[in-house]
């Protein structure tokens, strides 16, 4: 197996970072443009690609790392692995708890857990990442292709039986809304579709673990047959076929990010592969890299701290109020610092606020990039 490493997937892997903390921090939440939503719910915008391209990463980085657990023994691999998951999990569900404290009549309160969502982006990493490396360890890489192939199978025949009679892929008529309800309380998981429901479930979560494996196999393909057209032409055709058998699974089993459906994982990785492969053809075959490849570059490189650092800095800053005149009650109103910053500095740019608010997020990205990038400078990356 040759043993160097792809530039190309340290790109990738920062730029979905990047993306990630882009669509995740708007300046505002009602204004902005169609490609940086989600689909509402059946199909698939440039922002739904975000999660699985991460996790396709994910997968990714696993293979450059699973030959050196495999010689230092079983023992070693499952201490490193479900270490590492446990951490990632817990990381996820104090950030959704965090800044552990909030307004609450003119004084700071501790927060209650009661409230407190269990499951989110980074506990969906840690679950989908823990299965997936142990079917990948235990199964081989040849037994994970086809236990991958039978997950999104059963998957979809469960979503169907399991769910509403004629409508078993509706937001109502979902059988993991329950599950997910009856599994973590109420009060624990998420409400932004305007009723209990989580994205991110337990439920939802086999495709995601595919997601992984599927990565997992483009990288270790990548690392055999090494630096030649013939990989790259290989990898261009499997993601053409990937892409066209979502699209065609899409006619019975549509493809959603919310319930994260088999059609979503496959036309996702499809995707996720091709533009690997434009990029593996312009950085490594073409030399194309310069300051826009360094952009990126920095975000891969403490990916986990900077996501991290992305939620909980406007939880922690939202605790700062800025008064901001007062409502149609005559309550004085506040402002933290980021939303000082949008308020009065972005939303101002333009007449369309949809402007303002993609502005106020490049300004994020930016911000966040040049602590990364200061990181980088001093070498220090934050891994768990």
């Amino acid at each position: 197996m040759v043993k160097q490493r792809y530039y190309s997937l340290d790109v990738f892997r920062g730029a979905t970072v990047a993306l990630m903390i882009l669509v995740n921090n708007p300046g505002s939440w009602e204004h902005i443009f169609t490609p940086l939503e989600h689909a509402p719910w059946h199909g698939c915008t440039p922002t739904d690609l975000v999660f699985p391209f991460f996790l396709f990463a994910v997968g990714n980085a696993f293979s450059f790392v699973l030959p050196s657990f495999e010689q230092k023994g079983n023992a070693y691999f499952l201490k490193k692995v479900v270490k590492r998951a446990v951490l990632i999990f817990v990381i996820g569900l104090l950030l959704n708890w965090s800044p552990f404290v909030q307004w609450n009549d003119g004084h700071i309160v501790l927060k209650s857990f009661q409230q407190v969502r269990i499951m989110g982006v980074l506990q969906r990493i840690a679950v989908s990442y823990l299965l997936a490396a142990l079917i990948i360890y235990y199964a081989k890489p040849r037994g994970a292709f086809v236990i991958g192939g039978i997950i999104l199978l059963v998957y979809w025949a469960f979503t169907f039986l399991a769910g509403a009679p004629g409508d078993p892929y509706s937001l109502q008529g979902f059988w993991g809304t329950q599950f997910d309800i009856h599994l973590f309380g109420m009060n624990h998981v998420y409400r932004g579709e305007g009723v209990p429901f989580d994205p991110e479930g337990l439920s939802s979560t086999p495709g995601a673990v595919v997601q992984v494996i599927i990565g997992f196999l483009t990288g270790q393909y990548i690392q055999q047959k090494g630096k030649n057209f013939e990989m790259l032409a290989n990898l261009l055709v499997m993601a053409l076929i990937l892409m066209v058998t979502g699209y065609i699974w899409d006619m019975v089993f549509p493809i959603n990010k919310k319930i994260w459906t088999s059609s979503y994982v496959v036309y996702t990785s499809g995707l996720a592969m091709a533009t690997l492969g434009i990029l593996i053809y312009a950085i490594e075959f073409k030399a194309y890299k310069g300051a826009w490849s360094r952009f990126f570059d920095v975000f891969g490189k403490n990916p986990l701290f900077i996501f991290v650092l992305s939620g909980f800095l406007p939880r922690i800053l939202g605790l700062i109020h800025i008064p901001d005149g007062t409502n149609e009650e005559g309550l004085p109103k506040y402002l933290s610092p980021f939303g000082w910053l949008y308020q009065t500095i972005c939303k101002p740019i333009s007449v369309d606020e949809r402007v303002g608010s993609l502005v106020y997020a490049l300004i994020l990205i930016a911000f966040y990039w040049f602590i990364v990038y200061l990181m980088d400078k001093k070498k220090i990356y934050i891994k768990v």
